[in-house]
């Protein structure tokens, strides 16, 4: 009862006083509390069970940005001080849980349980931590509390848990807690995959850092990749009953999408990952079918393997888009590709993703200060012409030998339609956007997050990375 006055009367302080840091050596150990849980429901209800709690060392983020001041997330993790109430340190984030609660599956009213795990500086002494979700207004409201006693050894497993898998440095620019720390982790890589994998992994780290913003803040981020090793190479297809051992469960269909590629073994990742200090997770896939996915502060996912000849551009398209969302907290632009959602944005709410909205305000928009003088809100892009094409590549099979021969010109006219010189570069309200042909709007013509394609991130999505980058490494 005590904790709960105390919460109470923190969360009637002002914003500016409510979101003040804390100095991390007064709370914090330079370790990492991993505290792992149980996340079950089916639509519409939920529940939390804690699983176990782990020290690891060190703590890899930063020691002056404890408390998130990005209002990005589904989730918010809220660690208080169990003795003042204090709020040491917050992280907003997604679950593989809520996408799915969008599933038909859900709508069934089908129960799952997914293994989660949140993060956060290990305390030096008993803290209460709350998990919140937003509600319809976008606020966020506790789901779940727990208290914990970094001093109790039937509470803390200090074990070291990770594998002894061959680590590389990609990039080193110094100091883990002013730096972006990006882990890299193959699956469905066996042993004999050892060079493709760091091949792969220095692939797509060239490819990341040759990308704006990324290319100007390089020095903001070290970058390591741990040779994770499969029994078996490649992963689940489950649409084609091909099934593999490897060491972090990926598998395509996620949902039921042909080319979602995600896994639900999220000890496993946790156990592997922290052998290193690291802040985002990379997965590369050992595989051909076109696929990837990100969730916000999770993890990504990337096929590597491009079959098709000249198309290799694909896979770092995808490597690039995905690390938008579990990054920058970016949501998917485009809207007519098919997903597993049901509803993944509800009426009349607006989304918390930085660069999508149902413009409720109109003509005032989220990123009104980025628009560009003189362009209407909404804003005319030739929807209508564009959407004919999209029909016309929808009808088309992804998995069929021909398919590149029958897409490519229907994405150059499409692509033509993207590039017109008098709305590309441009802020406004363009129609179409969260996998919504109607009602929703993105920032720009074009981006990374709509179309597949190497253009680069829209102003409004490069102002969402360089905030996370700033918020990471200053």
């Amino acid at each position: 009862m005590r904790f709960l006055v105390i919460c109470i009367s923190a969360l009637l302080l002002t914003t500016g006083d409510l979101l003040a840091q804390v100095d991390f050596d007064r709370y914090f150990h330079n370790k990492t509390m991993r505290v792992d849980y149980h996340h079950t429901g089916t639509r519409g209800e939920e529940s939390f069970s804690l699983d176990q709690i782990f020290q690891e060392e060190p703590w890899p983020g930063s020691r002056t940005n404890l408390v998130d001041t990005l209002n990005l997330g589904e989730y918010l993790l809220r660690v208080f001080d169990a003795q003042n109430g204090v709020l040491l340190y917050s992280r907003g984030y997604c679950t593989i849980f809520n996408e799915w609660q969008s599933t038909a599956e859900a709508g069934r009213g089908i129960w799952k349980t997914f293994h989660e795990t949140v993060r956060f500086p290990f305390p030096k002494r008993p803290v209460q931590i709350t998990l919140s979700r937003r509600d319809k207004a976008m606020t966020f409201r506790e789901q779940f509390s727990a208290r914990i006693d970094p001093n109790d050894p039937t509470q803390v497993n200090t074990e070291r848990r990770a594998h002894d898998y061959e680590i590389i440095t990609l990039m080193d620019n110094g100091d883990i807690h002013k730096k972006v720390d990006i882990l890299i982790i193959g699956d469905g890589y066996s042993k004999n995959d050892m060079q493709k994998f760091k091949d792969d992994a220095k692939h797509f780290n060239t490819v990341l850092f040759d990308t704006s913003p990324f290319k100007e803040r390089k020095k903001d981020f070290n970058v390591r990749a741990i040779c994770a090793v499969s029994e078996e190479t490649g992963i689940d297809i489950p649409d084609r009953n091909i099934w593999r051992n490897t060491a972090l469960g990926s598998m395509y269909n996620t949902f039921g999408s042909p080319r979602y590629i995600l896994t639900e073994a999220n000890r496993d990742i946790r156990d592997i990952a922290g052998a290193v200090p690291y802040d985002f997770i990379c997965i590369l896939i050992n595989d051909s079918r076109y696929g990837g996915g990100g969730i916000y502060q999770l993890y990504t996912t990337t096929y590597t393997i491009e079959r098709n000849t000249g198309q290799e551009w694909q896979r770092d398209y995808v490597y690039v888009h995905e690390f938008g969302h579990s990054f920058g907290g970016l949501a998917d632009e485009y809207y007519s590709a098919s997903t597993g959602y049901e509803e993944f944005y509800a009426e009349g709410v607006e989304p918390w993703e930085p660069n999508i909205t149902r413009l409720m305000n109109a003509p005032h928009v989220k990123w009104q200060s980025t628009v560009t003088r003189g362009l209407d809100i909404p804003t005319d892009w030739g929807k209508q012409q564009y959407d004919q094409l999209r029909n016309e590549l929808m009808r088309l099979d992804r998995l069929a030998d021909d398919y590149y021969t029958k897409r490519d010109p229907i994405m150059k006219e499409s692509n033509e339609i993207l590039s017109n010189p008098a709305l590309l570069g441009k802020v406004g309200a363009f129609e179409g956007a969260g996998y919504m042909s109607e009602g929703m709007y993105r920032p720009s013509l074009d981006c990374r997050m709509f179309s597949l394609s190497l253009r680069d991130f829209c102003p409004v999505c490069t102002a969402a990375i360089e905030r996370q980058i700033d918020f990471y490494s200053r």
